[in-house]
């Protein structure tokens, strides 16, 4: 049932691969403005992850993931008023509701997995889940593209032969694109909510915190964590800066000279590399410490990227592309690193490091800049800082250090 969770914000979040070209080309917006969408997104685990571990500690972790599911049900529905409304501002207000929804989620099943069993098997099990998050990542790109750029005009000589009368009514009807796909999303949600609260999940007493006073002291003590926050908020920036400029990426006479829908089908192999990886990796972390194998899917992820930016044509998109198979056990590999030896902090623990998940609203847009100014194809060198990062954190930062 909990893993169900993971693919239901796997699917949603990387629609937003989606929105950025549809969106920039609804509202004609440049690269950086575009990548407020990211931002507003990703700003939400910023925003809503400590009140979430606090919600956690308040009423436990099923009726935590219960809450997420509604309020996503909620931000869902809201893309309905903005498409209507053709106002970008809503947009982002919607996706801010939404991301808080899968914030809550994060924090509460990330962490409730890896405590459910030995913690020596944690990063496996947590690849296992993610393993069906990346399902809904491989999923949502060809669906989103079908559903949301399937009818979108990209011929810019019409367009630009439009009266402004048109052109307004012109963009209403592209911008509702988003309307179906986003209330059935949001129906499902509230179907799924109904079905956890009924369900019963086992109570792990030992590793939730009630606010009883017994576990007081700062968080800011566990070097390891520390670490691992600062490792979560770059590899969720270089994941989500990748995926969101790959259509546009693609795009590129150089690259792929491809259209917008042709290369939303695209995304999905980068997302579905991330699926094949994390359930092979469920399997390898069985075998291989987890620091390792980190550390080496750090450094390929890394030498994928330059490649990419140092190529043209199909080697250039293939490259970038195989990064989501590196990509694969990183999340799960930090984060279950970082709440390693935390006990009753676990919920705490994994609200700091559901926060960093705001790597993903900062570094698109850093990455958005950069792209405005030297172009699409070496504005990756952004993610490679990332990954050299991750390799760092898997050979000298993870360990537990001074935790009992």
């Amino acid at each position: 049932m909990v893993t169900v969770l993971f693919f239901f914000w796997g699917f949603v979040t990387v629609l937003n691969d989606i929105l950025v070209p549809h969106l920039k080309s609804v509202f004609d917006l440049n690269y950086t403005r575009v990548m407020l969408i990211q931002f507003a997104f990703f700003s939400a685990y910023f925003l809503f992850s400590i009140p979430s571990a606090k919600v956690i500690d308040a009423i436990g972790y099923k009726k935590t993931m219960v809450v997420g599911l509604v309020t996503m049900g909620l931000g869902a529905f809201l893309f309905i008023p903005a498409a209507s409304a053709l106002s970008y501002p809503l947009f982002l207000g919607a996706l801010m509701v939404l991301a808080g929804g899968i914030t809550a989620l994060q924090v509460a099943a990330n962490a409730y997995v890896a405590v459910l069993g030995p913690p020596e098997t944690a990063s496996s099990r947590l690849n296992l889940t993610q393993a069906f998050n990346s399902l809904g990542t491989a999923i949502g790109p060809y669906l989103g593209g079908m559903f949301i750029l399937g009818t979108v005009v990209e011929n810019k000589d019409v367009i630009a032969r439009m009266s402004n009368e048109a052109l307004h009514a012109f963009r209403v009807q592209q911008a509702a694109t988003v309307k179906f796909p986003y209330l059935v999303i949001g129906f499902a949600l509230l179907v799924f909510a109904g079905l956890i609260g009924l369900f019963k999940l086992p109570a792990i007493p030992e590793v939730e915190r009630h606010a009883d006073g017994r576990h007081e002291g700062s968080m800011w003590k566990y070097r390891h964590l520390l670490l691992g926050c600062v490792g979560i908020f770059l590899y969720v920036g270089a994941e989500v800066s990748i995926g969101s400029f790959l259509i546009n990426y693609f795009k590129e006479p150089e690259i792929g000279n491809l259209p917008e829908l042709v290369g939303a089908r695209y995304v999905a192999y980068y997302w579905l590399g991330a699926m094949v990886g994390r359930f092979i990796g469920s399997a390898v972390l069985q075998r291989i410490k987890t620091q390792t194998a980190l550390g080496v899917a750090a450094f390929c992820a890394m030498a994928l990227v330059l490649l990419s930016m140092l190529t043209t044509g199909h080697v250039a998109m293939w490259s970038i592309i195989i990064v989501g198979f590196f990509n694969s056990i990183m999340f799960p590999s930090i984060f279950t690193l970082g709440i390693a030896k935390l006990g009753p902090r676990t919920g705490d623990g994994s609200g700091l490091l559901i926060m960093a998940i705001v790597g993903g609203a900062i570094i698109p847009v850093m990455q958005g800049a950069i792209a405005d100014r030297i172009g699409v194809h070496h504005a990756f060198l952004l993610p490679v800082i990332c990954y050299l990062y991750i390799a760092y954190y898997a050979f000298q930062g993870a360990e537990p250090v001074g935790v009992e």
